[in-house]
């Protein structure tokens, strides 16, 4: 495969209501990497679209794309805690933390050719620069999902990300978990995943 030329990228921010402008391109790129192990999620794009209205609906919500000419290639998302829905939010109050002081990560997305090019790092950096330009909070988070480590769909070569997130300074709450749902790969029906949160100061 060719090497992917960094010069050819765009980057596109937008907030707010500006996330219904790419709805359907969003919507696309989250069902084709979440296809994928770990999430292995069946997706379906009214569903995407139910669930990006919590962004466009958010005031300080927070999407960076980037696009390979017309392609959306990858794409990665935020929003203020308070912003969120119960269920994200629920660990937080339980373990009482103040939600007006946390800034929540979505997804990182990129399609696998564009991996590997340091646009994990934009991502992070663009949302915590997001997140500290209101000088109101003090820590973010995101959440993944949890696999056993013998799972059937678990390929041979799978490197977790979980380095990569110590390295930009998270660490791993294990006390602090929500369950989500969706269909694994070729399923129909809903079942609940563990998601485990990590989390970093923003001062």
């Amino acid at each position: 495969m060719p090497s992917i030329d960094l010069s050819s990228l765009t980057f596109l921010k937008l907030t707010g209501s500006g996330f219904r402008t790419v709805f359907d391109d969003l919507a696309a790129l989250r069902i084709a990497v979440f296809y994928d192990f770990p999430y292995l999620y069946e997706g379906s794009v009214d569903y995407e679209k139910t669930y990006l209205e919590t962004y466009a609906r958010a005031e300080r919500s927070f999407l960076f794309t980037v696009y390979d000419g017309e392609q959306l290639v990858g794409a990665t998302t935020a929003l203020p805690l308070r912003d969120e829905t119960a269920d994200v939010q629920a660990p937080f109050l339980a373990a009482g933390y103040e939600l007006d002081t946390i800034f929540y990560f979505g997804e990182s997305l990129l399609l696998p050719a564009y991996r590997g090019l340091g646009l994990g790092h934009t991502f992070f950096n663009e949302r915590e620069a997001h997140a500290r330009q209101f000088g109101q909070y003090t820590m973010s988070c995101f959440c993944a999902v949890q696999r056993p480590d013998d799972h059937p769909l678990r390929p041979v070569n799978y490197q977790p990300l979980d380095e990569f997130w110590k390295k930009r300074g998270y660490q791993r709450e294990a006390s602090l978990q929500s369950e989500f749902v969706w269909p694994d790969r070729n399923e129909t029906l809903e079942t609940a995943k563990p998601m485990i949160y990590w989390t970093r100061g923003l001062v």
